[in-house]
């Protein structure tokens, strides 16, 4: 395969996640200015979310149709009149409609992958689909650092322009560089969204719907602190916007030290089934301490500690629980699984935001309390687990 088709896609992933990020720190801040309450907030985070949940597999089987590029083409350039519309609203409603605009542009992560699989070969595609990981880890760095500095510089428009422009940057890479991946067309290809009697059928096996629910848990728990977090520490510690993108800054630079340079070494040491365990151990201790951190100096000290115990702990339990539910899943049926896991984790992002959101209505602590009670949800699943492996490996 020829290099540059690759790079185009590794920045279509990055760049619709450094959009995403640019988002994060200013989101609740920004809602709440225009009279969002705090349920409203959950809302208008999760709706991007749930575009995702629906639209992923629809804009894959339009490839599958019409080609890899239109449908990437067309993507992006929903992207970014999305972001144009979020940084010029004045309005609830046009930002929930910007929010829902971006949700099914960024969808497109499932053709970015259908791509890199029609242009490598079996043995180079692990290689080539770890870029798309290396993207999402890269966008969600410098996303949430960039986007705190420059809505406090320069405002509001000024992030969405920059947001928007970045899109634009996208589209014209894409169209000038990136070539069509499949000779053949299949105009037979059924269009469906997300199809629940497959989940189903999937959680009935009870070697892997103990990973689903899992997964489902600490996501929905990590959702539920995402978009609170931000409100707390604005209301609470009185932090502007470039100092909450540090803290986001610091989740994605801790996170992907571990899953990018130690998880191979601490996998061969320990195994997945412990990563998992303590990855979980620890972001459920990181959760129920964020509200616990005193005002002045003390304040990074126990937040900087509680970041760094969620950010290592995802850092583990996430790369052990896909290992795991790959391992677990037959070999005929892995894309099927993995693509319903990601769906059924969308799924979560959905209902956390939400879920926090009313929260956070009756007490500024109670979504961190309630996420890290949720997260001992996830060891009722440990033991069966440790069962079913052993089971399998004598």
């Amino acid at each position: 395969m020829k290099k540059s088709p690759l790079l185009v896609i590794f920045f279509t992933v990055f760049l619709d996640l450094l959009g995403f990020g640019l988002i994060i720190p200013v989101l609740p801040v920004f809602a709440k200015e225009l009279g969002a309450g705090n349920i409203q907030v959950g809302m208008i985070a999760g709706i991007y979310s749930l575009m995702n949940f629906l639209f992923a597999p629809l804009l894959g089987g339009l490839s599958d149709r019409h080609g890899r590029r239109p449908i990437i083409l067309i993507s992006v350039t929903i992207t970014a009149l999305s972001y144009l519309l979020f940084g010029f609203t004045h309005s609830i409603a046009l930002l929930f409609i910007s929010r829902m605009l971006s949700g099914i542009g960024s969808a497109n992560l499932s053709v970015a992958q259908a791509y890199i699989s029609d242009s490598t070969a079996p043995n180079q595609r692990a290689r080539s689909m770890g870029l798309i990981g290396a993207a999402f880890g890269l966008g969600f760095i410098f996303g949430p650092l960039v986007g705190g500095v420059v809505k406090s510089s320069f405002g509001m428009g000024a992030l969405g322009l920059l947001a928007s422009s970045l899109s634009a940057l996208n589209l014209l890479l894409a169209y000038l560089l990136l070539p069509e991946s499949i000779k053949e067309k299949n105009k037979e290809r059924k269009l469906q969204l997300f199809s629940f009697t497959e989940l189903f059928r999937v959680l009935q096996r009870e070697t892997i719907s103990g990973l689903f629910f899992m997964n489902f848990i600490y996501i929905t728990a990590f959702s539920m602190m995402q978009i609170t977090a931000v409100i707390l520490w604005k209301e609470a510690y009185g932090l502007d916007e470039k100092h909450i993108g540090y803290m986001f800054a610091f989740i994605g630079v801790t996170s992907a030290v571990i899953q990018g340079g130690l998880i191979g070494p601490l996998t061969r040491r320990f195994g997945e089934s412990r990563l998992l365990t303590f990855g979980l151990t620890g972001m459920t201790i990181g959760l129920i301490t964020i509200p616990l951190a005193p005002g002045g100096p003390w304040f990074y000290i126990v937040q900087g500690t509680s970041m760094f115990l969620l950010a290592v702990g995802s850092g583990c339990a996430t790369p052990s629980a896909g290992s795991l539910l790959s391992k677990l899943a037959h070999e005929n049926e892995q894309g099927k699984v993995l693509g319903l896991n990601m769906s059924f984790s969308s799924l979560a992002r959905v209902i956390g935001p939400v879920l926090g959101g009313i929260c956070y209505d009756i007490h500024h602590a109670l979504p961190f309390i309630s996420a890290g009670i949720l997260m001992l949800g996830c060891f009722v699943f440990i033991v069966p687990l440790y069962q079913t492996l052993k089971r399998l490996n004598q």
